[in-house]
């Protein structure tokens, strides 16, 4: 009698999808899911989207407050906004930049300004750095679509472009001190290394330029933009698309276990490594929890959001028309404090970021008894750990705008101060106050979570990671949840394919 063959169950073939978290990385992946026709849900632990990209008008009426991200160099480059980019648009998504990109303050008397063209941010050095700066990032800004095709993926993958991967990725891989030291004056040196500073690391460190270099080629191409009525804005886009598309979005319930969402045929966690590991407990295979446990935070931000009378009395001219101030002085300054951060240690003089978003989008503020009240948004580097209060917190970071602007304390109307345990108390995905999602140096870089061409698996099938923590990293590109959402449809195409004897 013959012998009956028996095959491998089939899966079927995914119809439903939830996406645990609706920062920008989570909704991406929803509407990527949703395009490819699967029913989506998004459950979201806070009362209202958005992760990093929420505002509010938190002191005054009318005056709107980002209360994570602000300025979003890499939100235009990113692939997956290029490809959703006019249906974001007509869900009410518009990006604008203030009349200068960004200034970095060295003393009362010397800044360094970066404007979108490259050309024009290398006319305000000498002739030496002028030629450096044209010569490094003009050719790579005109092709700053192709750069972030090949780095905001997994960093294990094949190169569509091979050599501008290649050229671009030895430039990344130098400490930041030394892509610094390409320049002569300290203008020059102070405006890299502050951009490199972006990544929380220790700037002497291998694959410290990454960042720098990453949002200096997307800025020479995009600018630093903002959103028209506040990083909810983005959020908000995302969402109607959802909508649009038939999914939909559930807040204030948050997901503890995997079993509140076993009945969707795909998960994505949109969460801290942390929180994952907590959601899917003993069920994630060792090889990858012990890889998830090796996973390490990075320092921290202090933040304050004031109310302005009128604008900041900055000595720099520049910084009266820029989105984005710097305030760490020389590159030897800025390296000195970020390396004092990641050993431990609250520098005397951390690196400070200030947005002001209202300069682009004059929408974020009012008029009132006489008065334009403007909202200011600013932190400041600090150690992982670091317990200063609300009011140490305001202290800190006021007083390295005071440096820079003598009379500010007299603009302030109003103000509110977040520590990094109300960071992370405002968002779960910042644990101990690292916005970055986990440490950025070069092991993480490539590693992130752990060393694989597909981070984004948790072992489970079905079960995916597409936060900050896994590739490619923070910031308000989408990718990681575009990248997870694409590998999830790849997996589940490959595993209902029918056996190779059936064809």
């Amino acid at each position: 009698m013959p012998r009956r063959l028996s095959f491998p169950e089939v899966p079927r073939t995914p119809r439903t999808a939830t996406v645990v978290g609706s920062g920008p990385n989570g909704l991406a992946a929803a509407v990527v899911l949703a395009e490819e026709g699967l029913q989506v849900t998004v459950v979201e632990a806070e009362d209202t989207v958005g992760g990093g990209t929420r505002s509010a008008e938190l002191l005054v009426p009318g005056v709107v407050h980002d209360l994570c991200s602000a300025a979003h160099p890499l939100a235009q480059a990113s692939p997956f906004f290029r490809r959703y980019a006019d249906r974001l648009a007509d869900h009410g998504l518009r990006f604008v930049t203030a009349p200068v990109d960004m200034v970095h303050i060295l003393d009362k008397h010397h800044a360094a300004t970066l404007h979108t063209a490259a050309a024009d941010t290398a006319s305000g050095f000498g002739e030496w750095d002028a030629c450096a700066w044209r010569t490094t990032f003009g050719p790579l800004a005109d092709r700053a679509d192709d750069i972030a095709d090949e780095f905001l993926r997994p960093m294990l993958h094949l190169p569509r472009h091979p050599l501008l991967f290649a050229g671009f990725g030895l430039n990344a891989a130098l400490p930041a001190s030394w892509s610094a030291s390409r320049f002569r004056s300290p203008q020059a040196r102070a405006l890299f290394t502050g951009i490199a500073a972006h990544a929380f690391t220790p700037l002497n460190l291998p694959g410290s330029s990454a960042a720098g270099m990453l949002l200096t080629v997307a800025g020479h191409h995009y600018g630093w933009p903002v959103a028209v009525g506040g990083s909810q804005a983005i959020a908000n886009a995302l969402t109607g698309l959802l909508g649009s598309l038939g999914g939909t979005v559930t807040t204030g319930e948050r997901v503890t276990d995997l079993a509140q969402v076993a009945d969707a045929d795909i998960v994505l966690l949109d969460t801290s490594v942390e929180t994952a590991a907590t959601i899917l407990g003993h069920r994630v295979p060792d090889r990858i929890a012990r890889a998830w446990r090796r996973f390490r935070r990075g320092p921290a931000v202090a933040k304050v959001d004031y109310v302005l009378d009128g604008d900041v009395p900055w000595t720099s001219p520049d910084a009266h028309r820029a989105g984005t101030v710097h305030l760490g002085g020389t590159a030897e300054q800025v390296a000195a404090a970020e390396k004092d951060c990641w050993e431990g240690r609250l520098p005397n003089h951390p690196f400070t970021l200030v947005c002001q978003q209202y300069l682009a989008d004059p929408s974020r503020s009012v008029t009132s008894d006489g008065r334009q009240l403007n909202p200011l948004w600013a932190y400041a580097h600090v150690p992982t750990g670091w317990d200063g209060t609300k009011a140490e917190t305001f202290e800190l970071v006021t007083s390295q705008i005071q440096r820079s602007a003598p009379e500010f304390r007299d603009h302030i109307v109003d103000w509110t101060a977040s520590p990094p345990t109300a960071v992370e108390a405002h968002n779960q995905n910042n644990a101990n106050g690292d916005i970055s999602g986990g440490a950025n140096d070069l092991l993480q870089l490539l590693a992130r979570p752990r060393l694989s061409p597909d981070p984004y698996s948790t072992g489970l099938p079905g079960v995916y990671l597409c936060s900050s923590s896994a590739a490619p990293g923070a910031g308000v590109h989408f990718m990681g949840g575009m990248n997870a959402a694409l590998q999830a449809l790849r997996d589940h195409k490959q595993a209902t394919e029918p056996h190779p004897a059936l064809r």
